[in-house]
């Protein structure tokens, strides 16, 4: 399963400055390789410490487990989850209002305005559970008569949205947009015109909880077909600047499936640089998996999650508005 965790366990620098703040796990052994099944890269961007980090967990202790063994029938799989899905949404659920709680007791560190976004994928033979919180976004790459199509699994819960707005103004939360950034929709306190969070959902982030930020993800549910070839999760900082589709391409085209994330990462960077010359180049984490109909049978369960924190003051986080 995807881990949340505050700081990558290890970090890899290489001569370029980047900043792999990423971790897999097989069973009880940690590695920096994915064995051939995917990979993770993030690379630091101009605004600070490398706040993204990014775990592959794989398992096989769940094999045997007949908890997680019953499926729906073949007839109409593709058309409703499976059975084990309710019992992995309590889960997932459980695990991030648990993560909520966790940080809140960290009295070392202040989180009334430093959160962060979360987005989990967790297989299971052919059945992908995914949870995400906030704006970091899973997408599948499947086959089609057209190629490759990317197919976004999950919804960026921002303010922007109309229910996730409903919902903070019922909490007298305010959701405004700046006049000069009046195409983002940042979250308010009633009567101070702060913190501006870009995001509607987050762990941490206490001084907002009371106004309709709140930790519990969204899970979605999708059975994974024979066309279906990838997974590609990735902190905003990539979404910001490469659609869905033009990820799917890259992450296609890499020459190698260990290839994968940083072609993907690399590309977000210099688009920004080219896009943005003048502002400055958000982190960008992505992870990267396979889906090898091959391997299947020797991977029983595995989990991929991308996670994104905000340690540094609020004036030096893009999530935020800054204030001058």
């Amino acid at each position: 399963m995807g881990i949340c965790i505050s700081v990558a366990s290890k970090e890899i620098h290489d001569a370029e400055g980047s900043h792999e703040n990423v971790i897999f796990f097989q069973g009880n052994n940690v590695s920096n390789e994915a064995l051939g099944l995917g990979s993770l890269y993030s690379k630091q961007g101009s605004k600070g410490l490398n706040q993204d980090a990014a775990i592959l967990y794989q398992t096989y202790t769940v094999a045997n487990d007949s908890t997680f063994q019953n499926h729906v029938e073949r007839i109409d799989v593709e058309l409703r989850p499976s059975k084990n899905f309710h019992i992995w949404k309590e889960a997932c659920i459980s695990a991030f209002k648990l993560m909520d709680k966790e940080v809140q007791l960290q009295k070392k560190l202040d989180s009334s305005c430093s959160g962060t976004t979360a987005v989990v994928v967790i297989r299971q033979d052919e059945d992908l559970i995914i949870a995400n919180l906030g704006d970091s976004r899973a997408v599948l790459g499947t086959i089609t008569n057209n190629g490759v199509t990317a197919i976004q699994l999950t919804t960026d819960l921002k303010p922007g949205l109309p229910c996730e707005a409903e919902r903070i103004r019922n909490c007298n939360g305010r959701v405004a947009a700046l006049r000069q950034e009046p195409h983002v929709q940042r979250v308010w306190l009633p009567h101070d015109d702060s913190p501006g969070l870009a995001m509607s959902r987050a762990i941490g982030d206490f001084i907002l909880k009371n106004h309709g930020i709140i930790a519990i993800p969204n899970i979605y549910y999708h059975c994974v077909t024979s066309n279906d070839q990838f997974i590609i999760l990735a902190t905003d900082g990539v979404w910001d600047v490469l659609n869905n589709n033009q990820v799917a391409s890259i992450m296609w085209a890499a020459d190698s499936e260990q290839a994968a994330a940083r072609a993907v990462v690399e590309a977000a960077t210099a688009t920004w640089k080219k896009r943005y010359p003048c502002a400055k180049v958000d982190d960008c984490t992505a992870t990267c998996l396979f889906l090898y109909l091959n391997v299947w049978p020797f991977l029983p369960c595995f989990g991929l999650g991308t996670v994104l924190f905000y340690y540094l003051e609020t004036k030096n986080q893009s999530n935020y508005w800054e204030k001058n």
